[in-house]
């Protein structure tokens, strides 16, 4: 197993981006948030924003949602497209049914209201930037076990009985051994390979955790899994509803990004809004 580098820890120096098209709007968060320790840029347009998410890494952005040309629901919308996980702070003066659900879509860290709390921006930047920091920190651990299990897998048999970390109603969702199949994937536990049946097939190597997740779904077909469960099932111990979702929600992206023929209206991991997640044979 080669050298783990240690767990990431929390940058003292976060990257952030504030998106306002009123200069003195940006000149404020610019300096009050550079006071705070956080280094700072900033974009005046939708647009502006998009090409630097292109091209730079930002921990968290700070957007206004009215601004000419393209508001804030759109950026959102793209952003998430580009970054999955970027964590985006909400601002408004014009507060809107529209742009709370936008917010709410784009799982906004927060919604917040102009003129703004100095103290709650501030304390809604750390809060976010330290739960992102513990997130990275629950990836590291899950990926430390995943290669302590590919170590351990080496020397089991090909053929040996994977137990669930669920409890099901019905054990005949259950299945033993090294391959799982469900409608038209079928996937080689052992080897983290998910095999989409088609002319051709397309194969795609999984992570640790995606597939831990995926098995999960697979095993429970058409059965709700709220995102506790499945993390349960990748970290093998409960965690709180935040960490949960903050674990498992990327983690669909990149299954759907994966395995789907159309990401953005998937037909096999599919969405229960406010429950969870279902492997569909429908």
């Amino acid at each position: 197993m080669a050298e783990n580098p240690g767990p990431p820890e929390a940058d003292p120096r976060a990257r952030l981006l504030v998106v306002d098209d009123d200069p003195n709007t940006r000149a404020g968060l610019r300096d009050l948030l550079g006071l705070l320790g956080y280094h700072v840029e900033q974009a005046g347009s939708g647009y502006e924003a998009l090409k630097l998410l292109e091209s730079e890494t930002y921990d968290l952005v700070i957007l206004d949602m009215r601004m000419p040309g393209m508001d804030g629901i759109e950026v959102m919308r793209r952003a998430r497209q580009m970054r999955p996980d970027l964590l985006i702070v909400v601002l408004t003066a014009h507060a809107t049914l529209e742009s709370a659900i936008a917010a709410v879509k784009s799982d906004a860290v927060d919604y917040l209201l102009k003129p703004i709390n100095v103290e709650g921006l501030a304390a809604t930047i750390s809060q976010a930037l330290q739960g992102r920091a513990e997130q990275l920190h629950r990836q590291y651990l899950l990926d430390v076990v995943g290669q302590a299990m590919d170590t351990l897998r080496q020397t089991e048999s090909p053929v040996a009985p994977v137990s669930s970390p669920l409890v099901s109603s019905d054990p005949a969702l259950t299945p033993l051994g090294r391959f799982l199949e469900r409608g038209p994937l079928r996937l080689d536990r052992h080897k983290r390979l998910a095999m989409m049946k088609g002319d051709p097939m397309r194969t795609v190597e999984l992570t640790e955790g995606e597939a831990a997740i995926l098995i999960a779904l697979m095993e429970y077909p058409n059965q709700v899994l709220s995102c506790g469960q499945l993390a349960r099932a990748a970290m093998g111990y409960d965690l709180d509803k935040w960490a949960a979702q903050s674990l498992v929600r990327p983690c669909i992206h990149r299954l759907r990004r994966k395995l789907e023929a159309t990401p953005d209206k998937p037909r096999l991991i599919r969405t229960v809004r406010g429950r969870g997640y279902f492997f569909s044979l429908i």
